[in-house]
């Protein structure tokens, strides 16, 4: 491999782990922010969360297509404009004189930036799969990358926490300005410096044009793609519960009366802190440990840890790293159960990627396609979270996680078996 091309790669893998960040830093908003518009509105709790994953429903196939027609740094460049508008439209909705209308000014940022994730995500894994050339070391990359989003997965509900402190009436998003402030800078400063990048453009160099075949012919294509339709419900919903959990100064919560937010969402932090760690580690492995092995033993062990926190009584507790506007960070007792779910960021941590790399892996010329179909079904991380606060304010919050349980159990089927390519004879070159 030339100097160059060497060159080329290097930028292209650290522009697309920057994009990662990115992804996470958007997202992780919608959570800490529902704790906001929750308490004017028990409605909104997930609303905001669920508008952002259905902005997946509807771009996830054109994002696709995109890769296809006018490449990866143009889709980059535009998903970039995009999230700059949603997060001004975020902004917007802090303002009085909108009144009752405010919160779908909100719901209306977020679905925006929903299309902005959306096109990142359909860049950003195919490219860091590619840069790693596909199998174990295509997962590694993609690891490489996660790393970098869980970072800013962390800091954001932290962040929201310090901002807000205590949720009251009075609490609205101008508190959080400043965070948005910061996102608006991000995304015009990014968008001025892949302007000037190289990024490596596979979709455009094929010819072809019309296939005989599509993605949806392999079998463990379209199984990977309803893996992350649920994996993505599980990661979002196990943080966002443990947040409203310990927010919720009643009984039916936590019962934390003093700045129960700002704890649940240092506690929540610690969650993505833990995905950090998890994906730095299976970067430095998966050269060596194959992708399938690694999400057979981190979906077992998740299901171990949400049974667990199941049966736990609340009233068992232990002591956890928070914040609160008295103290700063300190420890803080809180029921164990909540240990047990944030120990999970360690499982969740490596199954994006590893789906992504099981479920592409032999699609050859078909993968731009797959990846925006892919992430389609990302709207899993909408509406399962939506129906998990459902059965968490009928049933309680820890009931309301047999339904990780039961979408747990069917990523664990993935990696033993439904993860296998029975379609080898399909051309993909």
């Amino acid at each position: 491999m030339s100097a160059k091309k060497n060159s080329t790669n290097m930028v292209a893998l650290v522009t697309m782990c920057f994009i990662f960040a990115m992804i996470s830093f958007v997202t992780n908003m919608a959570a800490p922010f529902g704790v906001i518009w929750g308490n004017q509105y028990e409605w909104s709790r997930m609303a905001g969360n669920l508008m952002n994953f259905a902005a997946y429903l509807f771009m996830g196939i054109p994002a696709g297509k995109m890769l296809l027609s006018v490449g990866y740094k143009k889709t980059t460049l535009i998903a970039l404009a995009t999230g700059f508008v949603g997060i001004c439209i975020q902004y917007l909705s802090s303002f009085s004189f909108l009144g009752s209308y405010a919160i779908y000014v909100y719901l209306l940022g977020a679905f925006v930036c929903g299309f902005c994730v959306c096109m990142l995500n359909t860049v950003v894994n195919p490219m860091l799969n590619i840069l790693g050339g596909g199998g174990n070391r295509g997962n590694q990359f993609i690891q490489i990358g996660g790393t970098l989003n869980s970072l800013t997965g962390t800091l954001t509900p932290l962040l929201v926490g310090v901002l807000v402190g205590t949720v009251s009436a009075s609490t609205s998003m101008s508190d959080v300005s400043p965070l948005l402030f910061i996102a608006m800078g991000v995304f015009a400063a990014a968008f001025v410096i892949i302007s000037f990048l190289t990024i490596p453009e596979p979709a455009q160099e094929r010819k072809t044009t019309k296939y005989e075949h599509s993605a949806w012919n392999f079998r463990h294509f379209v199984l990977g793609a309803f893996a992350i339709f649920f994996y993505v419900g599980i990661e979002i919903g196990i943080p966002s519960q443990v947040n409203f959990f310990l927010a919720d100064a009643s009984e039916r919560g936590a019962g934390i009366a003093v700045n129960g937010a700002a704890i649940g969402g240092a506690i929540a932090a610690v969650y993505w802190l833990l995905m950090m760690v998890g994906r730095f580690s299976s970067s430095l492995i998966s050269g060596k440990v194959s992708t399938r092995t690694q999400m057979t033993c981190v979906s077992s062990v998740a299901i171990i840890l949400v049974l667990a926190a199941i049966f736990t009584p609340k009233a068992v507790t232990v002591n956890m790293p928070g914040y609160s506007a008295a103290d700063g960070f300190a420890m803080f007792q809180v029921p164990l159960s909540c240990l047990f779910l944030v120990l999970c960021g360690l499982c969740t941590s490596i199954m994006w990627g590893a789906i992504f790399n099981l479920a592409v892996e032999g699609l050859g010329k078909y993968t731009e396609t797959a990846s925006g179909i892919f992430m389609t079904l990302v709207v899993g991380g909408g509406i399962m979270p939506f129906l998990q606060n459902i059965i968490a304010k009928n049933a309680g919050y820890m009931n309301s996680y047999w339904l990780v349980v039961a979408m747990l159990a069917y990523l664990l089927y993935y990696a033993v078996i439904g993860s296998k390519n029975v379609n080898k004879d399909i051309p993909v070159d």
